[in-house]
């Protein structure tokens, strides 16, 4: 969606309390006892995902929520019928406000919201706090227009999420059938040992310091599909271009293990302990983006994880799983289609996570500058 940027969104309005405008009414209890998750309604505490389902709603569609406790100021739209549990504020305006413009300027203050709540435990948000908050309301031909373009934005936002979803899963499908025992069936199976070496990382702890020179790749950089989380002043274990770094320990039922990422220079990272480091003796057999595919989150280290204990896994337990080898142009072929894949699905530079980002950036932008009003003397209600 394009928009002059040239274009005066400026306009003349009126500031009132949110008290003054709306109604602010607190949901009912229901307990967990009552709930399931084949019932038909949502029941809403406020928060980003619904407590429970439930058999009857208290509140029709296309009402503003505000949690009270918990992630207490967080806004929210609810566009079903649904059950607004008792730390949930629903938010009513009056005939000088439309229902969708309202949502938006909470939106716009949403930092501010969460500044309101309390520091108890847990922290909650006073309904004497919320209803100060301050609205400023334009003409309703004016808020009708700003409601039409910030809608678009959010339409678009969530085909492009939608579009994602289904892409994962379709990536999903792919690396499950390309990475199968099926497919391979009649290939040469290999033991790890016999196709690659390894090494692990050393403990960086004395050596971290803030944006220095090397990347140190632990866990949660792996997890984080290598956004930065520490750097270190010294590569006291290199990493590699093509080196792929696995992550050998993890709490039970977690996500990280087994996880691999690719690197892909020399002279930047450096290997924490507690994760490998795997590279193929030859490259014209095995080729490295292959592997890497086949290792990440392999099952046959997963089956170490109980479920009950943390799981570290060891040398010998990594180098032991075995790996189909087919020839190298069917394995060029899959790296083929699975990186076409992970950079859809992926890649925040140039696949639909980057278009996402992107819209909201200007989504937000255009947000604010929609909600951006010069203020005429205000009057009583």
């Amino acid at each position: 969606m394009k928009i002059d940027q040239d274009q005066k969104f400026e306009h003349f309005a009126k500031s009132y309390r949110l008290g003054d405008i709306a109604k602010v009414v607190r949901g009912e209890r229901v307990t967990k006892a009552q709930l399931s998750d084949g019932y038909q309604y949502p029941v809403i505490s406020g928060g980003t995902r619904p407590l429970g389902y439930f058999t009857r709603y208290n509140r029709s569609s296309n009402v503003i929520t505000i949690a009270q406790y918990g992630t207490a100021g967080y806004i929210d739209w609810q566009n079903q019928a649904f059950w607004a549990n008792d730390v949930c504020y629903c938010i009513y305006p009056n005939e000088l406000i439309l229902n969708r413009f309202l949502y938006y300027s909470l939106l716009n203050q949403q930092e501010h919201i969460f500044e309101l709540k309390t520091n108890a435990i847990p922290a909650h948000l006073p309904i004497e706090s919320l209803v100060s908050v301050k609205i400023t309301i334009p003409s309703l031909e004016i808020q009708k227009e700003i409601v039409r373009i910030l809608d678009t934005f959010t339409e678009l936002e969530a085909e492009l999420e939608a579009e994602l979803e289904t892409r994962i899963k379709q990536y999903s499908y792919y690396k499950k059938y390309l990475l199968s025992d099926e497919i391979y069936r009649n290939c040469e199976e290999f033991s790890l040992f016999d196709i690659a070496y390894f090494r692990n990382g050393k403990g960086h702890e004395s050596c971290i310091v803030d944006k220095s020179d090397y990347i140190v790749v632990n866990s949660k950089f792996i997890s984080a599909n290598g956004n930065v989380i520490k750097t270190s002043d010294s590569q006291l274990s290199p990493l590699y271009r093509n080196d792929i770094a696995l992550v050998m320990s993890d709490l039970p039922n977690g996500k990280a293990l087994g996880k691999c990422y690719l690197i892909e220079s020399d002279g930047k990272y450096t290997l924490n302990q507690r994760i490998g480091a795997i590279t193929t003796k030859n490259e014209e057999s095995v080729k490295t983006k292959y592997l890497y595919y086949q290792l990440n989150r392999n099952r046959q280290l997963l089956r170490y994880d109980n479920g009950v204990d943390q799981t570290n896994l060891k040398k010998n337990e990594i180098l032991e799983i075995l790996v189909s080898v087919p020839p190298i142009e069917i394995q060029e072929r899959v790296i083929h289609i699975l990186d076409q894949f992970d950079t859809l699905v992926n890649d925040i530079s140039q696949g639909l996570p980057a278009e996402i980002a992107a819209r909201r950036k200007q989504y937000e932008y255009y947000r604010n500058k929609l909600l951006t009003f010069k203020e005429v003397a205000n009057e009583s209600v």
